[in-house]
């Protein structure tokens, strides 16, 4: 079999898959994942035109540009904070077409001395991707980096995340029979042509892979982990320990410690088999702020939130934009922003289901949006 179909399109990772697992033996979800994702050859973000209407997902920044234009003023403001440093980072991880940083410099103009002081750096590994975000930022003089390591640290860094968190692998665990966890895998099914998942049948010991508050979850249930989550959390914790200021993540998740499978992949706007189309879909898994925090706070840094992205963006002043974007809008163009704004903020939206948690320095200023 040469690959999965998707609408009609081969997936040409499955056979690279297929051979790993037939030589290794079942993987991880988190293996897979990454190769699904970061493959070099065949992983959805060196390949696909992921974000936008002829994508398959649009993230806040592509819905309406109020979104970087506040989160650039939060950035501004707690610069401001900072006492008005000559220099600074502003960071965007996984930044994806380079919306939000174009619509957040735009914002920063209005405070010119904090655009002076701002020096944009992005870190994207897709090399696709940063075409797209030196077209889109051209003049910025914006710099890019391959990862959170390669960043400098020789002044105060203002980090924006925005949906990066869940694309990062999670493993998966499930409370077998005989009271243990088990973690699954992927395998081979039936005569090698698909996916299927599996449990690994050795037991492994719960304190070194769950929080102590699922303990007692029942047999059967699944629950998710990301080492990578955490370690973003402990890396960028030990920046700001270093650095100074401030980082704001926003993503869809949880904020209180749960189980149950959230893994999914989403093709052409629609949600797909994460198995089907390895390669082809968007794969991502709903953030543990929860885990996330307390790595944080181990690292050193201050924890602001969760709070609902609805919330956030209200006590950011989102309505006063929208109505001032209404003013200015051409005829018949005002429901298209009150749209946009019900489609950021109602709770049956992405107002409740996004959350976003501020990380600080230690005993540094509270930033806006956490009262």
């Amino acid at each position: 079999m040469d690959g999965a179909q998707a609408g009609g399109v081969t997936a040409p990772l499955l056979p690279v898959l297929q051979r790993r697992i037939a030589a290794e033996g079942p993987i991880t979800v988190a293996a897979f994942m990454a190769d699904c994702l970061l493959h070099p050859e065949h992983g959805y973000y060196r390949t696909r035109e992921a974000i936008g209407l002829g994508g398959d997902f649009v993230t806040a920044p592509e819905i309406s540009q109020m979104f970087g234009e506040l989160l650039g003023l939060w950035a501004a403001d707690y610069w401001q904070k900072l006492g008005c440093p000559d220099r600074c980072y502003l960071v965007e991880l996984g930044p994806g077409r380079g919306t939000l940083m174009r619509d957040a410099l735009r914002a920063a103009r209005a405070l010119p001395a904090f655009r002076r002081a701002a020096q944009p750096l992005l870190v994207e590994a897709s090399e696709r991707l940063r075409e797209m975000q030196h077209r889109l930022l051209a003049g910025e003089m914006a710099q890019w980096h391959d990862d959170i390591a390669a960043l400098p640290t020789d002044a105060p860094v203002i980090v924006l995340a925005n949906e990066f968190l869940d694309a990062l692998p999670v493993r998966q665990f499930q409370r077998g029979d005989d009271g243990g966890w088990h973690e699954r895998r992927i395998a081979l099914a039936g005569d090698g042509s698909s996916l299927c998942f599996m449990l690994d049948p050795r037991s492994l010991p719960f304190e070194e892979l769950l929080p102590p508050e699922l303990r007692d979850a029942p047999h059967g249930v699944i629950v998710e982990s990301s080492p990578a989550v955490r370690a973003v959390a402990s890396e960028i914790a030990a920046r700001l320990r270093k650095q100074g200021a401030a980082a704001l993540f926003i993503d869809y998740g949880y904020d209180r410690p749960g189980f149950g499978e959230t893994l999914q992949a989403v093709f052409r706007h629609a949600y797909a088999d994460p198995l089907a189309q390895p390669g082809l879909a968007d794969l991502t898994a709903h953030v543990d702020f929860i885990s996330f925090a307390r790595a944080a706070q181990r690292g050193g840094a201050g924890v602001w939130g969760p709070v609902g992205q609805g919330a956030f963006l209200a006590s950011l002043g989102i309505s006063m934009r929208a109505a001032k974007l209404k003013q200015q809008a051409a005829p018949g163009k005002a429901a298209d922003i009150d749209r946009d704004l019900q489609r950021l903020t109602a709770p049956e939206e992405m107002g409740t289901l996004f959350k976003v948690m501020a990380l600080t320095a230690p005993e540094a200023p509270q930033p806006a949006g956490f009262s």
